[in-house]
């Protein structure tokens, strides 16, 4: 699905929304690992501690998505968030459309190290012609798959986010990585899966039993299962073929609902994210974005 396509299920997607205008960035703004940095006249210091990279943006509009250091009763202005009550210290990246965030770190169930954010993005729903959000998703990988594209060390954002070949290395890598989707509208569990299955079954060519039997399962999970707004859905790639769906509608989830053992239909899911003709373009862009910084 393209950015103006709209399935039978009436999703859309466009384009990311700039969630700070100019008049609002007056400053120039520099990302830096040195979080002791002192602030200069013209610039706020923002902490990005998982990828080390420094990016300047001059009189931009904000991005896709940006990494935000904070402290519990400490306040800074204009790019400040504030920490819930259960979290004294955390670092969160905010998808500007919907104003969810994203932890920059997470741990998920299954995993054997922590992933780190590369970008975010949403997706809506379209009723009659008024485009309404349904969720954000932030994708996370493991730091090692970095190390697996260094071919690709240079390239522009606009170059990674067209390069198929990069989104398919970064599958095959022997890395965990994850999609976090984040529901900001109460949506029944049925609609959620045949609005994912429309995307995904088209991408499976000839399925054979395995696959089928994959299918199956994905549905089962959502089948009758109201999702409230706040539920966290975590798609997680152990391997190219091995994926495990966690859902929690308290925060992150930490038991895992089930595992998908079929490369085809673990692939299709990935490409229906990452492809030619990604679901969400905002998150595809914002984590071709977060790939630029990191090889640049």
């Amino acid at each position: 699905m393209g950015d103006k396509a709209v399935s039978k299920h009436g999703f859309h997607f466009g384009t990311p929304k700039v969630g700070l205008g100019l008049a609002q960035l007056q400053r120039s703004v520099v990302i830096t690992t040195n979080a002791k940095a002192k602030l200069a006249p013209s610039a706020e210091t923002l902490y990005c501690k998982n990828w080390k990279a420094q990016l300047r943006f001059w009189s931009s509009p904000s991005r896709c998505c940006m990494c935000f250091r904070f402290k519990a009763n400490r306040f800074r202005p204009h790019f400040i968030l504030k920490a819930s009550s259960s979290v004294e210290s955390a670092e969160y990246a905010v998808e500007p459309a919907t104003n969810v965030k994203f932890q920059t770190t997470i741990s998920l169930p299954g995993c054997s190290n922590s992933l780190s954010l590369l970008g975010t993005g949403y997706r809506e729903k379209v009723f009659a012609i008024i485009g309404v959000k349904v969720y954000a998703a932030g994708f996370y990988a493991n730091q090692s798959v970095i190390g697996k594209l260094n071919a690709w060390k240079g390239r522009s954002a606009a170059d990674i986010q067209l390069d198929s070949s990069l989104f398919d290395s970064i599958f095959h890598a022997p890395s965990e990585k994850s999609l976090q989707i984040v529901l900001v509208r109460d949506v029944d569990g049925k609609t959620f899966w045949d609005a994912m299955d429309d995307a995904v079954s088209p991408r499976i060519k000839a399925p054979s039993s395995v696959d089928e039997s994959a299918l199956s399962t994905f549905r089962s999970i959502f089948q009758g299962r109201p999702l409230k707004k706040g539920t966290f859905i975590c798609l997680t790639w152990l391997d190219s073929s091995k994926l495990l769906v966690c859902i929690s509608s308290n925060g992150l989830p930490s038991t895992v609902d089930a595992t998908i053992e079929s490369a085809n239909t673990n692939m299709a899911l990935f490409d229906v994210f990452f492809g030619d003709a990604p679901v969400s373009s905002s998150l595809k862009a914002s984590v071709a974005q977060g790939l630029f910084m990191v090889l640049k």
